[in-house]
């Protein structure tokens, strides 16, 4: 007998395999049980005749709790109609625990968010955010190859930094012995720093914000890939943006295609997701949006109404850039042909799930730093680590942050980000 997973059940076709997961739902008809078994990777229906068990396993499984801990064995046959092509036909069960009453129960539809959110770690069991955190999953693994294949090299950036990166309002403050320590809003100044030595880095890690944010979009505790190169300007981000985008989304029609199916995404949406992606300055972005009847006054961030508007008209991806330097962080370089606008872009996912990468070209004007720091009344000291690559060796950089989350929910056809990652936090959650 061979031990093996419920995705690898298609290898052993007409062999007896031992399959050890949980029950997640059972029926019955007359001599006969369904058991539709679960190990993590895969759901398997189990069929029991009466005839080819013993009394005492048949009249387990007649009773037998949902989320019960077993192992079954059985002989795999193939079945279209069955999930994954396959059914097992049972020969032996081993109860390795009964399980409590379920609160979570298969057939119901009516928990709502809270009462879900509030039993997170058993909700992780059901097909919705099983299927998800899938993608999530294989939407890193691409992110981490497709850097990988390119030469950077993964730089992991501290999670207690001493100084805000985006603003002094949205930091988490914590005790750090005899000083004051913050929860990293970004891993940016460290990937500068990284790329002074690498050439080509990027980080992946939990960030930060303490943002009162109810939107669909926000989490007070999300993850960001942040890649950052030397030598590269506002020209390069873009085009390495564009290039990953297409690739991850690739990978995931490619490899969960499953998942999708289960959550019942439009594939079509996604398989549209090519290069080149269409790209318009903010002023032409402004200019659009007064024109079409969206009124919009230059000089302000675009909001989520905002950035919907401008991404319906595109079935892929669009890059705003050159935005006004006065709504961008103070390590922004200035546009050479208009300092009043920052050689930044955001790329905004069509559908309505609005920003999911916000990057740029690095200021190395010394000078233009130490202002901007003074500005912003940010601990100059603080910074002087930071400073100090514009001392030593200074040159064209630039990168991004990616929001994990954002670029799931995206792909997913998810609503909202909380569903994205294993335990949201929000600014009213932080259990479990």
């Amino acid at each position: 007998m061979t031990n093996t997973t419920i995705a690898h059940l298609k290898d052993f076709v007409g062999q007896e395999v031992s399959i050890r997961g949980w029950l997640y739902h059972r029926r019955s008809k007359g001599k006969i049980h369904f058991l539709l078994v679960r190990d993590g990777t895969g759901l398997v229906q189990g069929v029991m005749s009466r005839a080819d068990v013993p009394e005492e396993v048949f009249a387990l499984c007649d009773t037998l709790p949902q989320e019960s801990s077993l192992t079954v064995t059985g002989t795999v046959r193939e079945d279209a109609r069955a999930p994954g092509g396959v059914e097992l036909s049972i020969r032996g069960v081993t109860l390795h625990q009964a399980a409590e009453p379920y609160p979570i129960a298969i057939q119901d539809d009516t928990p709502g968010v809270d009462f879900l959110m509030e039993r997170r770690h058993l909700w992780l069991r059901s097909r919705r955010p099983h299927a998800i955190l899938r993608v999530r999953s294989e939407v890193e693994k691409a992110l981490r190859d497709f850097f990988d294949e390119r030469e950077f090299t993964l730089v992991d950036a501290p999670i207690f930094t001493p100084a805000a990166c985006e603003g002094t309002t949205t930091l988490f403050e914590t005790q750090y012995f005899d000083d004051k320590a913050y929860l990293t809003q970004s891993g940016q100044l460290y990937m500068e720093a990284a790329a002074m030595a690498f050439g080509k880095v990027y980080c992946l890690g939990p960030t930060f914000r303490a943002e009162r944010s109810k939107t669909r979009r926000h989490l007070t505790e999300f993850w960001m890939l942040e890649p950052e190169m030397a030598y590269a300007g506002l020209e390069d981000v873009m085009r390495l943006a564009e290039e990953m985008l297409v690739y991850v989304v690739g990978r995931a029609l490619r490899k969960r295609a499953g998942e999708l199916k289960t959550l019942g995404r439009d594939v079509s949406k996604l398989e549209t997701v090519k290069a080149p992606f269409p790209r318009i300055s903010y002023d032409d972005a402004v200019a659009l949006m007064n024109r079409e009847g969206h009124p919009f006054q230059w000089g302000g961030d675009f909001g989520a109404p905002d950035e919907t508007f401008l991404a319906s008209r595109h079935d892929r991806p669009l890059m705003v850039h050159r935005y006004p330097a006065a709504v961008k962080a103070f390590y922004m370089k200035p546009d050479p042909e208009n300092p009043k606008l920052a050689l930044g872009v955001d790329v905004l996912a069509p559908e309505g799930y609005g920003e999911i990468i916000g990057g740029g070209e690095r200021s190395t004007d010394l000078a233009m730093l130490e202002r901007k720091i003074e500005e912003h009344k940010l601990p100059k000291a603080a910074f002087e680590w930071y400073l100090d690559l514009r001392r030593h060796g200074n040159v064209p950089h630039a990168g991004f942050g990616l929001g994990i989350e954002r670029l799931t929910a995206w792909i997913t056809g998810t609503e909202h980000v909380r569903e994205c990652i294993p335990f949201p936090r929000t600014i009213y959650r932080i259990y479990p």
